[in-house]
This record gives structure tokens, sequence and C-alpha cells, in this order.
């Protein structure tokens, strides 16, 4: 347990706090760096698997945009991974990938796919008829109606999905180390019993959540500047 091997002697009590197992910021203070290479280690397998989930998921949508017939198969196949239990996968997989960063990122990559392929889609299938029969009238191609016309109306519901992705993956990689691929999980799992553990490991989970949120918010307000004049009507 860390309380029992890093217990430090120093003035103010530190010590006899850490032998409590009880809130310490002088503790706190002297081990933060011991957080930082599993907070990055977090930061890598949320942003990879959410990434590689968006490219997958993204045309997946597309696809299905144009084939209708397509939705409720890969709405039911997304479905059915995503209600796989985490650690399960985690085992099912790790006697073919082995431990490491690819089990944990193909695993948390099959989670973000209901999420981003459903958000993707209603997007496109919101766009108004009037917008796309626009765009016609200019002489757009299917193509050029795609990129020019459906994709920047649909960004609204595409960010969301996305900020869903981001926050929901940043709650599961912290079950990453049953995959031996570390992260902020690892070092929650060292000692549960310790607050100052679990209150520091535990914060920087939903400090990267949130951060991670607010980022993906901004772009969003950057990027739909209509959705904003909407909102101040």
């Amino acid at each position: 347990m860390l309380a029992q091997v890093e217990i430090r002697d120093r003035e103010g009590g530190t010590a006899g706090c850490v032998q409590d197992n009880g809130f310490c910021p002088g503790w706190i203070a002297d081990n933060f760096d011991r957080y930082l290479d599993p907070l990055w280690q977090h930061v890598f397998l949320t942003l990879v698997s959410v990434g590689l989930g968006f490219v997958i998921a993204f045309g997946l949508a597309l696809l299905a945009h144009r084939r209708r017939w397509l939705v409720a198969p890969i709405t039911n196949l997304t479905g059915i991974l995503y209600t796989i239990p985490s650690v399960a996968l985690f085992f099912v997989l790790l006697p073919i990938t082995g431990r490491g960063n690819t089990t944990a990122i193909i695993a948390l990559t099959g989670y973000t796919l209901l999420i981003l392929f459903r958000n993707v889609h209603e997007g496109l299938a919101g766009v108004p008829e009037e917008a796309r029969d626009a765009g016609r009238g200019m002489g757009l191609s299917a193509r050029q109606l795609l990129w020019r016309v459906e994709l920047p109306l649909a960004r609204p519901a595409i960010f969301t999905g996305l900020r869903v992705a981001l926050t929901t993956t940043v709650g599961l990689a912290a079950l990453a180390f049953f995959a031996g691929a570390g992260g902020l999980g690892e070092q929650l799992n060292a000692d549960t019993t310790f607050k100052s553990n679990v209150i520091v490991a535990g914060g920087l989970c939903v400090a990267l959540a949130a951060v991670l949120d607010l980022a993906v918010l901004a772009v969003q307000r950057l990027t739909t500047p209509w959705t904003r004049a909407e909102a101040a009507r």
C-alpha cells in the first residue's frame, strides 16, 4: 500500500496523516509528480481511442447515409459492443492482443462507435430538406452537397457525440490497467483506502474529462457561429 510504503517523516504531521489514510496536502505536494506519467498515459488512451473511433464511425455513418438499410445493422452491432462489460472485453482480448496499449485501445475504440455513429448519422439525417434542395439548385454534385451543405449543418450533433465519447472514454480508460495499459486507474487502484491517493487520481480523471469537454465545446462554438446567433435570440 502507498500509505505503508512511502511514509515520509517530515514536520507538519504528514507521516501521521498518511498512517491514518487521511487527506494529506503535504503528501500530495511531495508526491504529485508520480501522477503525471499516468495522466499522460490516460490522455493518450483517450485521444487515440476516440480518434480511431471517430474515423471508423464517420465512415460507417457516411455509408449508412447513402444506403439507409445499413443503419439498423450497424446500430445493432455497435450497440452490442457497447453493452459488453469493459473488464470482460479486456480479458477476452488479452489472449489475442496481449497486455498493453493495443488491447486497451481496441476495447475503448469499440465503446465509442455507437455514440459517434449515431450522432454523425442523426446529424446528417437532420439536415433540412430545403437546404439540400437549395444546394442542388446551385448545381452542387452529391459529393459537394455532402461536404458543403450537409456536414456543416450536422456539426452540432457531431460535436455533441464527440463530447459524450470523450467523457465516457476518460471514465472507461480508468479500467485500462486490467489490460496492462496503465493510466490513472492503475494509480488509483494502487491504494483505494488512502484518501489522498483516491482524491488526486480520481480528481485528475474528473478534471481531464472536464478539460476535454470544454475544449471540444470551444471548437464547436468557433466552427458553428450560427448556433450562437440562434441561442442569442
